[in-house]
């Protein structure tokens, strides 16, 4: 049991380390090559600080670990924004561009609504999973046509260059990378045993430990940008983790496991209600006063914590 633990929490350790390091690299790269500011923040960081739940779902779903491919995704979402987005909230509240936050975020509810449907059959088949991806093309369609009406100014400060700066943070993106991939495994592998030796059913682990495991990226992306004041970057790091975490991840799964990803049921819908519950909060007080306030913050910690308190007490 202990050497199982240390193992899992060596998982852990891995990817956070390891997502870190892809971001800074992946940033960089982004910097060097001239792409927007916005673009890296709802694109390249997303995709960064995504890549945990993205591996640890994919492998699980390989070795047959539906539940968990699933789980993961979806307590990703909670856990991004009823924790993560909820202390950004709580902490810094502040105004926000209607346009783009109502158009992702009708985007990231539709595609919540879509999985509802999809597991009213308790599966996720390939040609759905086709479906989510198309959802994708159009949120990046949205990042592209948002970028050309931004006007992009440079930030003061101006990314490393040369022979030594590339080593680096080149180095810093495939060691990333590698980092991820490990923890991911072992993440996977032992998290699975923990739930056996506990008596815990799969799921639950994936909604909560593992689920946090991965969005710690994104924990620490949202406390980097409060520290630098950047309320809005986390938020759009935010929505765009979120949504590839219900199109990407579920749709990648299914691939791999076969074209078949298992929707348990009513566990997977009410995991899902319970993420829509929290964007909802998120999203819909916002597209109205074109803000956040405070008490969203609070309201999003107290119904993740409940609905966290009650997968527990419900296993």
């Amino acid at each position: 049991m202990a050497g199982v633990v240390l193992l899992f929490l060596l998982g852990l350790a891995l990817m956070v380390k390891g997502g870190d390091s892809f971001v800074d690299g992946a940033r960089w790269i982004a910097r060097v090559t001239g792409i927007p500011p916005f673009v890296v923040a709802a694109t390249v960081v997303s995709l960064g600080t995504t890549m945990p739940e993205l591996l640890v779902s994919v492998l699980a779903a390989a070795q047959g670990s539906g539940a968990m491919a699933l789980g993961n995704a979806v307590g990703s979402v909670s856990c991004n924004t009823g924790l993560v987005l909820g202390i950004s909230l709580l902490c810094m509240p502040g105004t926000v561009e209607v346009r783009p936050l109502r158009e992702k975020g009708a985007l990231l509810l539709f595609a919540v609504i879509s999985l509802l449907v999809f597991g009213i059959d308790r599966r996720l088949v390939w040609g759905e999973g086709v479906f989510l991806l198309l959802l994708l093309l159009l949120f990046l369609k949205n990042d592209l046509d948002h970028t050309r009406r931004a006007a992009f100014l440079p930030g003061e400060d101006q990314p490393e260059r040369g022979a030594h700066a590339a080593a680096v943070y080149l180095g810093k993106f495939l060691l990333g990378a590698a980092g991820l991939a490990a923890g991911a495994r072992l993440l996977v592998d032992n998290g699975c045993i923990l739930a056996r030796l506990m008596g815990v059913p799969e799921s639950v682990v994936a909604l909560t430990l593992v689920a946090l495991g991965t969005s710690l990226p994104e924990l620490v992306t949202t406390l980097t940008a409060l520290a630098k004041g950047e309320a809005s970057l986390s938020v759009g790091n935010i929505i765009g983790a979120n949504f590839l975490d219900l199109t990407v991840v579920p749709a990648a799964s299914a691939f791999v496991g076969g074209g078949i990803l298992p929707m348990e049921a009513p566990r997977a819908q009410i995991d899902l209600l319970a993420a829509l519950v929290l964007l909802a909060l998120t999203l819909l007080p916002a597209w109205k006063r074109a803000r956040f306030r405070r008490w969203q913050g609070a309201a999003l910690l107290a119904f993740y914590g409940s609905y966290v308190a009650l997968l527990f007490r419900t296993a």
